[in-house]
């Protein structure tokens, strides 16, 4: 945020760790290595890089997160699918696979996913279910990504 030339305000640091967790507010702290901590509304995990790239692979990469959160998000909504059709949740998973882009920047190119649910579900069932977890919130953010605004604390 500039208040002219030279000028710079400073937002306030998010809260701290121990504070009240904050709705839609996270925090990401280095904590050594290539390894970070990662706090979310009092959950707490650690990110990381494998070996090969100088990290001690104590966690999954941003990448993964990036790519478990899109398959944790249409396996919600799988799941609330089924739910709402009287079917059961048990044997819903959902694989995925990514590729990396060969090419700058670096980015995720192509994400493959593949869902399975219980037995019995109906041609219609199928294809109505397919298109709700099209529509999943993460799906829909990579489809209309957010605007995203970096700043110096």
């Amino acid at each position: 945020m500039s208040n002219g030339p030279g000028h710079r305000t400073r937002r306030p640091l998010p809260a701290a760790h121990g504070d009240a967790p904050a709705p839609n507010r996270l925090t990401v702290a280095f904590t050594g290595g290539e390894s970070y901590r990662v706090s979310s509304r009092g959950h707490e995990f650690t990110v990381d890089q494998p070996p090969d790239v100088g990290g001690n692979d104590l966690g999954p990469t941003p990448v993964d997160l990036f790519v478990a959160s899109l398959a944790a998000c249409i396996a919600f909504y799988a799941g609330r699918y089924l739910t709402r059709h009287g079917m059961p949740r048990d044997g819903l998973r959902v694989d995925a696979e990514f590729d990396m882009a060969t090419d700058r920047p670096a980015r995720v190119a192509r994400v493959r996913v593949r869902l399975a649910v219980p037995p019995g579900l109906t041609e219609d069932q199928e294809r109505a279910l397919l298109a709700v977890v099209d529509h999943c919130t993460v799906h829909n953010s990579l489809r209309q990504p957010p605007d995203v605004h970096m700043e110096l604390a």
